[in-house]
């Protein structure tokens, strides 16, 4: 069709637009052609320009708000990991705490029936051996002679007694009378530092120690003794050390 106008222009005159110059040539059309490839590759090359800029942004973006996310992850499992540790920790006193509850529990079983034999004795009125020294309802020896705490024991237990187990303020006033020297008692933490208890197994609550007693000072001091200070408060030694002790037993 394009070619048959072509041929109708040119008979219409002699002075016709060449053809070489006619914009409907077939030249003039790849030209536009070509023209409109490139403005075309042109326009692709642009929008894919953006689209890279727009993914580049994206992908920053999206970068820093996944570092924040890590962060943000890694915070959360430090503050899990610490409240586990609390958890441990509050489970451990817990333990603890039960465990005392029960060591009371037995303790007080232990008085129930103890108090029920001294009501018993006391009817009786049954009087401490020779040697040794009646207060309330128990007797006291204090030794003549010195050595460590784990000998003193044994030297009460000999003698069907214990190191003395001090559970009351007029029993620790009393002690003041009768001793005037460092001496043993029936005090240790050498199962646990820090966990003091008596020979008898019971833990220890109502404490006389001295001013920043006990220190284990050079980290050996397991074992109890009163001093001999005006009050006769506590301190801690070495269950090596030699000093004097106090049995005590029911009579």
């Amino acid at each position: 069709m394009e070619e048959i106008y072509v041929n109708a222009e040119f008979f219409k005159s002699d002075n016709s637009i060449p053809s070489t110059i006619n914009p409907k040539s077939p030249r003039s059309s790849k030209r536009s052609f070509y023209s409109g490839v490139t403005l075309s590759l042109g326009l692709l090359s642009v929008l894919l320009l953006i689209g890279l800029i727009t993914l580049g942004v994206y992908l920053h973006d999206s970068t820093a708000s996944l570092s924040a996310m890590s962060s943000k992850l890694s915070s959360m499992n430090e503050e899990r990991d610490h409240l586990k540790a609390n958890l441990s920790t509050m489970r451990n006193k817990l333990s603890s705490m039960i465990e005392n509850r029960n060591l009371l529990n037995a303790r007080l079983t232990e008085k129930t029936e103890e108090l029920e034999k001294l009501q018993s004795l006391t009817k009786q009125k049954k009087p401490c051996p020779a040697g040794w020294r009646k207060f309330s309802c128990s007797c006291y020896l204090l030794s003549e002679r010195s050595d460590s705490w784990d000998a003193a024991r044994k030297d009460c237990r000999d003698r069907e007694a214990d190191l003395v187990v001090i559970d009351s303020t007029e029993e620790q006033n009393y002690l003041k009378t009768i001793t005037n020297t460092h001496t043993w008692i029936g005090l240790n933490d050498k199962e646990q530092e820090g966990q003091w208890k008596w020979v008898d197994g019971t833990p220890l609550i109502m404490t006389y120690w001295g001013d920043r007693q006990p220190d284990n000072d050079g980290g050996g001091e397991h074992c109890g003794h009163v001093r001999n200070d005006e009050k006769r408060s506590w301190n801690d030694l070495p269950c090596s050390t030699s000093l004097k002790w106090i049995c005590e037993k029911i009579p």
